[in-house]
């Protein structure tokens, strides 16, 4: 049996990570400014992880949601009072997709609508409800199509406000920022807008943060530059470094209505175990602060080069659009200079690297990149 084709691959097989750094079968060390794509938020095989996790193998590692799970308690008390949300609940799935898919649903059965507002060049994910909700005609099939989506353009306030009067909405997502599509930075107008308006028109506002939270922008939410305040709140990506664990955090205007929400591993005790230690991590190591500095620094320290048409980022969320295909200049970052990258579209270099990562890590790929260029 062959898998199936996913991604164009790199011919790399990492077999050992520590921190920022990984190491392929052949013994080559590379700088990882690229997370596993935003995934590794406290560095690889960090030690507290490990023995967390380790541990809880040693106990219990899976039983179904009908029983009490203490560290499903722990982390929503503890998840609360580092983000700066300790009256809103959390329920706990498996991915970002699966998150978004939740949201959306809670946000329809709390309004009775139907139609959701995302933003072109959005990505939520790849199951049935969060394609519909990208912006990507490519992976988006005529069934997925189905499903009542407008799409409006980003920091246009204006043309939300004529959907919403429309009365059949939903709710309203965005990402604190876009990602996928570019490394796309809302506005603090646009986003206090958007939070205004779905409260005068009755719709629910959404923020997406699987990308762009848990300490990656520098704030542990990225919406919280702009000082909104969503009524829900997705998460997935770093909130378990690796292993696999999304969630949402629901505002207390949300009846909780049993069977609602529900979920076969979600909050499961390993995926908990690993969430537990990645915030005790964060905390203990001031990775939300390191991420803004090392990330200011970068930002502005990316060489002058006319192949260079703007940088754009927060933290460590971090876009170099080119005025030409990079493909070439990531080529030559892993293969010469052995730096992960990643990419948004065609003509951007992305960075989504751990928290942790220390201004001489940040110096080394500027250097790297000046000679590449």
């Amino acid at each position: 049996m062959n898998l199936i084709d996913v991604y164009s691959l790199f011919d790399v097989v990492p077999v050992k990570g520590l921190g920022t750094t990984v190491w392929d079968d052949k013994g080559q060390e590379y700088l990882d400014l690229y997370g596993g794509h935003a995934v590794i938020s406290v560095g690889h095989s960090h030690p507290k992880y490990i023995a967390a996790i380790k541990d809880q193998l040693d106990k219990i590692g899976f039983y179904s949601n009908s029983v009490i799970n203490p560290l499903q308690v722990e982390l929503a008390q503890k998840l609360g009072d580092i983000c700066g949300y300790p009256e809103y609940s959390l329920f706990l799935d498996n991915s970002g997709a699966e998150s978004n898919e939740n949201a959306v649903k809670l946000a329809s059965f709390h309004t009775g609508k139907d139609r959701m507002i995302a933003f072109r060049k959005s990505f939520h994910g790849r199951t049935s409800g969060a394609v519909a909700l990208t912006d990507n005609p490519k992976i988006v099939s005529p069934f997925n199509a189905n499903h009542k989506v407008t799409f409006c353009d980003l920091n246009d306030a204006a043309a939300v406000e004529a959907e919403l009067k429309k009365g059949d909405v939903a709710g309203v997502i965005v990402e604190g920022i876009q990602g996928c599509g570019g490394i796309n930075l809302p506005t603090k107008e646009f986003m206090q807008s958007l939070q205004s308006l779905c409260q005068q028109y009755g719709a629910v506002f959404i923020v997406d943060e699987i990308q762009s939270g848990y300490g990656r922008s520098g704030k542990f939410f990225a919406h919280q530059w702009f000082d909104v305040k969503p009524d829900i709140i997705t998460l997935a990506k770093g909130i378990a470094n690796g292993f696999p664990c999304g969630g949402i955090l629901i505002s207390p205007k949300f009846e909780a209505v049993k069977g609602m929400l529900g979920t076969t591993f979600g909050g499961n005790y390993l995926a908990m175990a690993a969430a537990i230690a990645v915030l005790d991590i964060i905390k203990e190591e001031d990775l939300v602060e390191n991420a803004r500095k090392v990330g200011e620094y970068i930002l502005a320290n990316i060489p002058d080069s006319p192949k260079i048409k703007e940088v754009r980022g927060k933290g460590l969320m971090i876009g170099i659009e080119f005025n030409e295909p990079v493909a070439p200049i990531r080529k030559a970052l892993l293969f010469e200079k052995h730096i992960f990258t990643g990419v948004a579209g065609s003509n951007m270099v992305r960075l989504l690297a751990p928290l942790m990562l220390s201004q001489k890590d940040a110096e080394r790929f500027i250097v790297a990149l000046k000679e590449v260029l």
